[in-house]
């Protein structure tokens, strides 16, 4: 296992769709999944892409902390996903506004819409079938990861461009959540 260098905005590794895994065995594989989990461990984040450690497998991973999992259906949150070849699907027309952050974008955060609850399936790091529902954070970050997959980083699905700046400027002078004249 080994942490691996994280892309940045601006490199084309991250504006390129990915390659779908055509097999979980596949020592390579294997080996890009162990590293991904260090790495995000190392850069304490909730979800990581293969494409932003320079890998073009559709590969992904997160994790919901209980902290973020308040008023989810599944409130102890949900532990570390391998995903691998995902398909995600909205569930109802409703989107939610939330603050994103990225390793790739480190320092910046932004307001970003995305849909409240989505189903998702894909293949887990043994090949076994996985299937859920999310909501909420848990639909956020599955959706975050996701496009990364599909080279589309989050300030492309922004719709406010002045909703989007250095956390540490956004955590002195909070923009709060946009009310209806926003």
């Amino acid at each position: 296992m080994a942490i691996r260098k994280i892309a940045r905005m601006g490199h084309p590794v991250l504006r390129r769709p990915t390659t779908a895994v055509s097999d979980v065995s596949d020592p390579e594989i294997q080996r890009l999944i162990a590293d991904m989990k260090e790495t995000l461990a190392d850069a304490q984040g909730v979800g990581l892409a293969a494409p932003q450690v320079y890998a073009t497998s559709a590969v992904l991973m997160f994790f919901v902390p209980p902290s973020r999992a308040v008023g989810d259906a599944n409130e102890d949150g949900v532990p570390l996903t391998v995903l691998i070849n995902p398909e995600i699907e909205p569930i109802g027309d409703e989107q939610v506004g939330g603050w994103e952050g990225c390793l790739s974008i480190p320092g910046l955060q932004g307001y970003v819409p995305r849909w409240q609850r989505i189903r998702y399936r894909g293949l887990d790091e043994t090949g076994a079938s996985i299937e859920r529902e999310a909501e909420g954070f848990h639909a956020r970050v599955v959706q975050h990861e996701y496009d990364h997959l599909r080279g589309v980083l989050y300030p492309e699905r922004m719709t406010d461009m002045t909703r989007f700046g250095f956390a540490e400027e956004l955590m002195r002078h909070p923009m709060g959540e946009p009310t209806n004249a926003d």
